[in-house]
């Protein structure tokens, strides 16, 4: 016998029987975090409780053949020796582990007595011999490792991650060698609030394991799981350079609100913005982001100290009964709260209908098994991170279904002119995924997309080449623009030149069309209380001044500089916006003679930005490309950069 203890969190697990027998066994099973399927035309009055509760999944039949493909572990708990034995060979013909209750020697493992206490577990084996005299030793031990033990145990943990946070990585040992031959009240009364000072004191106890000279730093960050898993990693990378960390969670309006689409509740940065503001008072001295979630232009006062190594960028197919995107029926319900993803999976089937889905990743996940969706798609690299998947976990190829930009990467953001920077940075920095980000990131910029447009962008090092694959798509899915580079060089500052000539290719491509139509920012309601002046040459409706209104903005029409004073009445406008030559001279007076705030000046070609500059009014923004949809998305994402 070899024992092991194995970790069933989320994990599937096969009970074949509706008796006593599998009630014990689904009892433990449930308390591990396994996802119990029990398979038995009949149930125990509290197996059909946990049925209809939700909590297991009940196949009310006889036991069929196939029952345990998928599981990680399977138990033959029936009254009858010939379905047993079938459970038997069906778990070996699919790869799964299987217990026999009514026979331990047929199958490949048995359940040892255990007792609780906390996250300490203690179990008792015999190897079938003695089973009842098995159960004594276990009730023996319970009376001897109490709650105490449980709270000792929990206490180990908490100094076990300072340890990691601020000792040595070749002194740890011998430093929780120290704690665990503590006195076990000792450690059972230890408060929270005591860990860092034990840990110091036991540095200096031991002599010769010091902590970091450096003071301690203040890491902000979300406290969702995954991104307390890049926490902790960042924290132990920095642990290693001597730099010691602690923890500052915070809940960001993306967390707190969960019943709407994040277009909805401001789109870009709003997982963001809490953690910026906690740098910004001098709460936290960094911040850990899942890149992919930064705007594409970070605030004057911050700056990304460093880009994380990256984890696999795809996109993930999830599913619990469909192996593969393209075996998902038409009609079948998928889950993704990325426009993204819905649009350019929209692109490959158009027959699938696609919803909103919010949580954490476990969250979805657990969504995904309750049936509120056919299939669901996530990043693979927050599955990994969290060791999570579904029955079905296949990875979409880069090129079908182009990333996110950064998706995968860690951002480490900190205040500008932090003096500590070049301390952090070599800790924590990989340079070809900088590279890499940095040309993703000045992509979108170009575009100026932020996380939530239909954008996707990927950069990636084949050999001595970087090859940038990048989509722009409708929000149907219907258009679709794509392009790619091949580059050989290293510098940061040329592979954002390429990526910037390669984004507006794709606007003049039709990119600019799709991105005025489908970005979030473009909803309407986006430019409520902004103010536009649209001097006017033509007598024909404008479809500027329509799309912009549609927005929620104000948009001031004149055909000459009086009007235009007039129509504003001593108000500045938030733009004013030139779409030719002739609309710069046709309000030329109010130019001369408008004095104040600057309003931010927007022209739609070379020719109109040439009369403006004449003008004594060089534009701000100059449109990718001369044509009227192209003009409003940049207009809309300039205003809303520069005035929210």
């Amino acid at each position: 016998m070899f024992p092991i203890s194995l970790t069933l969190a989320d994990r599937r697990v096969v009970v074949v029987g509706g008796g006593a027998v599998a009630e014990r066994r689904t009892r433990a099973l449930r308390d591990a975090g396994a996802r119990v399927t029990v398979i038995s035309p009949s149930l125990t009055r509290q197996l059909a409780q946990w049925a209809e509760a939700g909590d297991i999944t009940w196949t009310a039949r006889l036991f069929a053949f196939g029952d345990c493909s998928g599981a990680l572990l399977a138990f033959a708990a029936t009254d009858d020796a010939g379905i047993n034995a079938a459970v038997v060979v069906d778990a070996r013909k699919h790869g799964v582990l299987v217990n026999d209750t009514g026979d331990a020697a047929r199958g490949d493992f048995i359940t040892p007595a255990v007792h609780r206490s906390g996250k300490l577990t203690v179990t008792v084996d015999s190897g079938g011999l003695a089973p009842s005299f098995t159960a004594r030793i276990r009730d023996e031990l319970a009376v001897q490792f109490d709650s105490r033990y449980a709270r000792a145990a929990a206490t180990l943990g908490a100094l076990r991650e300072r340890v990691l946070a601020v000792v040595p990585i070749d002194r740890r040992a011998a430093v929780m060698r120290h704690f665990a031959e503590r006195d076990i009240d000792d450690l059972a009364s230890m408060p929270p609030g005591a860990v860092e000072h034990e840990v110091e004191r036991a540095v200096d106890t031991l002599g010769g394991v010091r902590p970091s000279e450096l003071a301690t730093l203040v890491c902000a960050t979300r406290a969702s799981a995954l991104a307390m898993w890049q926490t902790r990693s960042v924290m132990a990378q920095l642990a290693g350079g001597g730099i010691p960390s602690t923890v500052l969670s915070i809940t960001t309006k993306g967390d707190t609100v969960q019943d709407r689409p994040l277009a909805a509740i401001g789109g870009n940065g709003v997982f963001v913005k809490e953690l910026e503001a906690a740098l910004r008072d001098g709460r936290a001295d960094y911040a850990v982001h899942s890149c992919k979630d930064l705007e594409s232009s970070l605030p004057a006062d911050m700056v990304l100290a460093a880009i994380g190594k990256r984890e696999d960028p795809r996109d993930a197919f999830c599913s619990e009964h469909y192996a593969t995107f393209d075996a998902l029926p038409a009609g079948a319900r998928v889950g993704t709260s990325s426009p993204r993803r819905r649009a350019l999976l929209r692109a490959l089937r158009p027959d699938l209908t696609f919803h909103d889905i919010r949580g954490n990743v476990d969250t979805r996940l657990r969504k995904l098994r309750d049936g509120d969706y056919d299939a669901i798609v996530l990043a693979a690299a927050g599955l990994k991170r969290l060791d999570l998947s579904a029955t079905y976990t296949v990875p979409f190829p880069l090129d079908v279904l182009v990333p996110a930009v950064a998706q995968g990467a860690l951002a480490i953001e900190m205040r500008a002119g932090d003096e500590r920077i070049p301390k952090l940075r070599p800790l924590l920095n990989d340079p070809q995924t900088e590279i890499a980000v940095f040309a993703e990131r000045a992509f979108l910029r170009t575009l100026r997309g932020g996380c939530q447009a239909p954008v996707g962008a990927h950069a990636t090092y084949d050999g001595e080449f970087l090859l940038i694959h990048a989509a722009i798509a409708s929000a149907d899915g219907s258009t679709v623009v794509r392009g790619n580079r091949r580059l050989t060089t290293t510098s940061i500052g040329e592979m954002e030149a390429a990526a910037v000539s390669l984004a507006e290719q794709m606007l003049a491509e039709g990119g600019a069309t799709l991105l005025a139509a489908t970005t979030d920012e473009g909803r309407p309601g986006a430019l409520a209380g902004t103010l536009f002046l649209l001097p006017r040459t033509q007598e024909r409706p404008s479809r500027i001044a329509a799309a912009l209104r549609e927005g929620g903005a104000e948009v001031v029409e004149a055909v000459d500089g009086q009007a235009a004073l007039a129509a504003l009445a001593g108000r500045t406008p938030s733009a004013i916006l030139f779409p030719s030559s002739a609309s710069v001279r046709a309000i030329a007076t109010y130019l001369a003679e408008r004095h104040g705030a600057r309003p931010i000046v927007a022209v739609m070609g070379p020719e109109s930005a040439t009369a403006a500059k004449d003008a004594g009014w060089p534009p701000d923004l100059v449109a990718a490309a001369a044509d009227i949809p192209s003009f409003v998305h940049a207009v809309t994402h300039f205003v809303l950069e520069h005035t929210t």
